[in-house]
């Protein structure tokens, strides 16, 4: 009997040593230790031994067990801080690696810094100014008539009577121009604000860029020859850009520019409508009334000014179809650009 019981616990320690999880330990811890294991059908049978035999072997029975517990509670430890240090999802040092994630720019703040960087190119200079703006700056020094019909597409945000969100970046031409004397040469992006409602091409919250030039003998011959250099910087040698007669309050004359659909070639497609063009935005020769405001000499200086929003130069470019993605904060859509 005695032999057996040190044959078992041999083979017990040699099971509890070999186990490498916490699952084959328990299956080992009940094989041996069990209420119907080994042991104990070695405890069950002291009755069959001659009663002086059985303190002795009543003893070996209980150091064994004592000693397989001891063993049993070191190998949990020991898994137990392996699992910790090595976790299921542990580097896998056989597997081919992962590319990190490398960040990108969003796609507004990358079709805006090159459409700035084209311009910087032409000599111009990047200016800034205030998203607040008061009504002077907004509409006033712009030669917006009061309760005049343009009016109704600059609803914007009013934080109070006088005070406002810009609804354009064109505040800011009045704000360089009363710090400066011509020449001047400037590009201004920036945020704006229309009460618009949302949609596939509409936000509250957009983008434009502003160009204002001013200087002696400045011509509309010198508008159309910047904007064709913008528009073959931003979509490539062929396109072709058009003008057509429009109306903005700061500038006279005033024109719509278009270029031609760099998709279709200006056969006519889905993107351009089936038209073969791309309106882009407005542009002008700076309304003396708008010089005079400032202080500038009307019979000295002449300027031209431009406006374009950034986003659809953006969707062109990328294909996008819907505004809202811009600003919907969806990674799956923003990590393709």
């Amino acid at each position: 009997m005695e032999e057996s019981i040190r044959q078992l616990s041999d083979q017990a320690r040699a099971a509890l040593e070999a186990a490498t999880t916490e699952e084959e330990l328990e299956a080992e811890r009940r094989r041996f230790l069990g209420r119907k294991g080994l042991l104990r059908e070695i405890r069950q049978g002291l009755k069959d031994l001659p009663e002086e035999d059985r303190p002795a072997v009543g003893k070996l029975i209980n150091q064994t067990t004592r000693q397989l517990e001891a063993l049993l509670e070191q190998r949990r430890q020991k898994l137990a801080s392996g699992k910790a240090a090595f976790p299921e999802d542990r580097l896998d040092v056989t597997l081919p690696g992962r590319a990190p994630l490398i960040a990108g720019k969003h796609p507004l703040l990358a079709t805006m810094e090159d459409m700035i960087e084209i311009f910087l190119g032409l000599g111009y200079l990047v200016a800034e100014g205030p998203e607040i703006e008061d009504y002077y700056h907004a509409f006033e020094a712009l030669n917006y008539p009061e309760d005049h019909p343009a009016m109704d597409e600059q609803m914007t945000f009013y934080v109070e009577d006088d005070v406002l969100l810009r609804s354009q970046t064109s505040t800011v031409q009045i704000r360089v121009m009363e710090k400066q004397e011509p020449p001047v040469r400037v590009v201004v992006p920036g945020r704006c604000y229309r009460r618009d409602t949302v949609d596939a091409t509409h936000c509250h919250t957009f983008y434009q860029l502003e160009g204002l030039l001013v200087d002696e003998g400045i011509t509309f011959a010198d508008l159309k020859g910047t904007l064709q250099a913008f528009a073959e910087g931003m979509f490539g040698p062929e396109v072709r850009v058009r003008f057509r007669p429009d109306f903005f309050p700061f500038t006279e004359p005033s024109a719509e520019f278009a270029v031609s659909c760099f998709i279709c070639g200006g056969v006519g497609c889905r993107v351009c409508s089936g038209t073969g063009w791309l309106e882009l935005g407005g542009a002008g020769m700076v309304d003396p009334n708008v010089l005079a405001g400032v202080g500038y000499d009307t019979e000295r200086y002449t300027g031209f000014a431009f406006g374009v929003g950034i986003e659809r130069f953006a969707m062109l470019r990328y294909g996008i179809k819907d505004i809202r993605v811009f600003y919907s904060g969806d990674m799956r859509v923003l990590t393709q650009f």
